[in-house]
């Protein structure tokens, strides 16, 4: 039987989004022919993926309290 997949799953969040961000993220999207949904998620997995490591000072910190 023939079963359409969407190639991930997926969850339905909100976020609220400065107004110059959407509206410079909805102009990344038309120009580029993807949905804003689309834009949106490559946007967050390439944040994520290229995170600087954080510092460990924080530890430290807290261990020498």
């Amino acid at each position: 039987m023939f079963k359409i997949q969407k190639g991930y799953d997926s969850q339905s969040k909100t976020f609220r989004l400065p107004v110059e961000l959407i509206d410079q993220l909805e102009n990344l999207a038309a120009q580029n022919k993807l949905s804003l949904n689309q834009l949106v998620i490559q946007c967050l997995n390439y944040a994520v993926s290229n995170l600087e490591p954080q510092e460990e000072d924080s530890d430290k910190k807290s261990e020498n309290k």
